[in-house]
């Protein structure tokens, strides 16, 4: 699976693209038909502290999977998209 990451108004730092390279190969894991994954980081122009939003889109035959979160962390919105992703493909290979 190739993992692509674009970030909107900022760039991510060496730890950071670390961290999405192993929380998001995990999720070949729960469906092996993955050909591509696209990671969009943006810090929302919000004056709450929960302003970092993570959109992960999962090419899979078919449609495709969309998941955005937005959290105070990226690590935080990165999780909650993996884990909303997860259950997504859970369900998508159960009704292959």
């Amino acid at each position: 699976m190739k993992i692509t990451v674009q970030s909107i108004g900022l760039t991510p730092h060496e730890p950071l693209e670390d961290y999405i390279e192993k929380k998001l190969s995990k999720l070949s894991t729960f469906y092996d038909r993955i050909q591509e994954c696209k990671v969009f980081l943006k810090v929302e122009n919000a004056s709450e502290k929960s302003n970092k939003t993570s959109e992960i889109i999962l090419v899979v035959p078919g449609d495709d999977i969309v998941v955005k979160k937005t959290a105070a962390s990226f690590e935080e919105s990165l999780d909650l998209c993996a884990d909303a992703a997860k259950k997504l493909l859970i369900k998508k290979k159960e009704m292959a």
